[in-house]
């Protein structure tokens, strides 16, 4: 199913059908702030599966970041942050920049393994910050950017859907995406430290 929304007021009956897609195990296609990601909701292991095995990854081994709404989720999620790294993560979210954090217990198992990180995202987009407010937890993102693919694949919404319609259940057409993915922090030392540089520029 291709879905039409407009960042500016996604509308709310639109994001209900998405998000009982995502609670009932479905695969997703969605806008952000940068390139175009697919995920699923972090609580449905089978979902996460899903994702980990059209990625052809382990889910233990690979770095997936989750998608949130706001800054409560972080809490939810990772240690206590330091708060100069805080300042720094409040000064640039929502924004292009995914922060790599000190995970706590609340992460499910199966992401873990011997990982004690997880990636967080805020983006500047309000579709997917929406979907994700309406299904009460962060989803699972890993971006359908690929070098070695056809460029329009990764930014026009209805080739993507073309491409993918068989894999996931909803592709969101927020409009062209971006080639460019998000900068990566890594903010479990006590100084941050780029590891990839993306679309964002770290304000400090």
């Amino acid at each position: 199913m291709l879905v039409r929304l407009y960042n500016e007021n996604p509308n709310p009956r639109e994001i209900r059908l998405i998000t009982d897609v995502l609670r009932s195990g479905g695969l997703i296609i969605y806008p952000t702030d940068t390139v175009y990601g697919l995920g699923c909701d972090i609580t449905n292991q089978k979902a996460v599966e899903k994702v980990a095995r059209w990625k052809g990854v382990n889910i233990e081994k690979n770095n997936f970041s989750f998608i949130c709404s706001d800054f409560s989720h972080l809490s939810d999620y990772t240690r206590p942050i330091p708060s100069n790294i805080f300042k720094l993560i409040k000064k640039n979210l929502p924004g292009p920049f995914t922060f790599i954090l000190e995970a706590n217990n609340n992460v499910p198992k199966y992401f873990k393994g011997k990982k004690k990180t997880v990636g967080i995202r805020i983006p500047d987009n309000n579709i997917i910050r929406e979907i994700v407010t309406e299904l009460g937890n962060p989803i699972v993102s890993t971006s359908i950017h690929d070098e070695d693919e056809i460029l329009e694949y990764t930014t026009d919404p209805e080739l993507i859907y073309e491409k993918y319609k068989d894999v996931v259940d909803v592709v969101i057409d927020g409009g062209f995406g971006e080639l460019i993915p998000s900068t990566i922090v890594d903010c479990t030392q006590y100084e941050p430290e780029v590891i990839r540089e993306g679309k964002g520029e770290l304000e400090y």
